[in-house]
């Protein structure tokens, strides 16, 4: 994609990782002109050619640490497992001045590996974009996925003013809608919104593949829209989502917790033949549904706004 005139807000951006998160970014950022340079880093050679091929870094480099060099903004994309061992890599040889943040789904486990290796003077901003699809790889970036989609930071009381506000502003020029919130909270909050969701996303998936009395090409082709958009959530990638139920553990047992508790609910409903408690409760969820659509998070039109014009069923 070709730069346009803009400001640039950061003169060096280095992305370590290449999947959908930092391809999207890099895409984002050169469509506005808001990167000197873009420098990127994947573990594969495969992944670091493709990143060249289709434009999204200037240059790449084989190590993490070369990558960073120089660098005024490092944005940390890989599997939140990997944390610790990149930010050990890199930080010797960060920039004095320089701005590190991640996009990692939990935050308190980020910040615990990161953290430590953060040199005096380098500013660490975690962060979260609450965007993405289930494709990966640095094919499945494009420009356009934080358009309107919420990013959050999770600043403590020592981060430097002005390092959250040239943060926020490039997040901002790339689409984005960005809050601040603690990293507790915000782990507790994406345990609700997201990563219980994927569990039983990935549960209920997996309930249909052990069932011996449907077979899987009834699965497949007589799949309502419900069932096709569990498949699509459970078809995230795998990696990424064993780090996040492992790194945010106690958030989601508690939510799970809870969510055995409804289910018991709605099950003796059912068995007792209520009526009114059923149309009750679904009346209350279905107003969530539309205060989603009402805050611009989503569309009202089928399959959870995906029409047929839309880039490879995102």
């Amino acid at each position: 994609m070709t730069k346009v005139e803009s400001r640039v807000i950061y003169n060096r951006v280095a992305l370590i990782g290449l999947g959908l998160i930092a391809s999207s970014m890099a895409l984002a950022m050169r469509a506005q002109g808001l990167a000197g340079e873009i420098v990127g880093h994947a573990k594969s050679a495969e992944t670091r050619a493709v990143a060249l091929e289709l434009g999204l870094c200037d240059r790449v480099c084989a190590t993490a640490a070369e990558a960073v060099a120089g660098a005024d903004l490092v944005v940390l994309a890989v599997p939140v497992g990997a944390m610790e061992a990149i930010a050990a890599e890199i930080g010797p040889h960060l920039a004095p001045g320089a701005t590190v943040t991640d996009v990692g789904s939990v935050k308190q486990a980020v910040i615990a590996a990161v953290a430590p290796h953060v040199p005096a003077g380098v500013h660490f901003i975690p962060g979260h974009p609450m965007a993405g699809t289930e494709y990966s790889g640095p094919r499945a970036g494009f420009a356009t996925l934080y358009q309107n989609r919420w990013w959050l930071l999770t600043p403590d009381a020592a981060t430097d003013a002005a390092a959250l506000a040239r943060l926020r502003s490039l997040l901002e020029a790339i689409g984005a809608k960005v809050d601040t919130m603690d990293a507790a909270h915000h782990d507790l909050v994406l345990a609700v919104v997201s990563h219980t969701p994927h569990l039983i996303a990935y549960t209920m998936v997996g309930v249909a593949d052990h069932l011996a009395q449907v077979s899987n090409s009834e699965v497949i082709q007589y799949s309502a829209t419900g069932f096709r958009d569990f498949t699509r959530i459970a078809a995230s990638d795998p990696t990424m989502w064993r780090d996040v139920f492992l790194t945010n553990k106690d958030a989601v047992l508690d939510i799970l917790g809870r969510f055995a508790e409804e289910l018991f609910v709605l099950q003796r409903a059912i068995r007792m033949g209520d009526g009114e408690h059923l149309f009750d409760y679904f009346t209350r969820t279905r107003a969530i549904r539309r205060g989603i659509i009402e805050a611009g998070q989503d569309t009202s039109a089928p399959d959870f706004g995906r029409g047929a014009a839309s880039k490879a069923g995102r």
